[in-house]
C-alpha cells in the first residue's frame, strides 16, 4: 500500500486510511510519501515556499475521509 502523509488536524482521515491498509504518517518538512493530505488552511503547509513534489497533494477541506481515500486511489492507480 501507499505511504501517505496526513496533516495532524485530520485524524479522522488518518484513521480511515490506516483502516484501508495504508502506511500513514504525520506531515512534516522531511516527510517522504506517495501522497500528502492537507487541510488547505495554510498556504505554505510544509514551511517552504519552493517545495516541489511529484507526489499527489490532496486538499481535504470539505471532503469526507471516504472521498479523500477515493481521490488517493484514483491518483495512485
Amino acid at each position: 500500500m501507499a505511504r501517505i502523509a496526513v496533516e495532524q488536524s485530520l485524524q479522522s482521515v488518518k484513521q480511515y486510511l490506516q483502516s484501508k491498509g495504508h502506511d500513514v504518517v504525520d506531515l512534516n518538512q522531511n516527510t517522504q510519501a506517495d501522497a500528502f493530505v492537507i487541510t488547505g488552511q495554510d498556504k505554505d503547509v510544509m514551511g517552504m515556499q519552493d517545495v516541489t513534489t511529484k507526489s499527489t497533494v490532496i486538499n481535504a477541506k470539505g471532503l469526507t475521509p471516504e472521498e479523500v481515500y477515493q481521490m488517493i486511489s484514483n491518483h495512485l492507480s
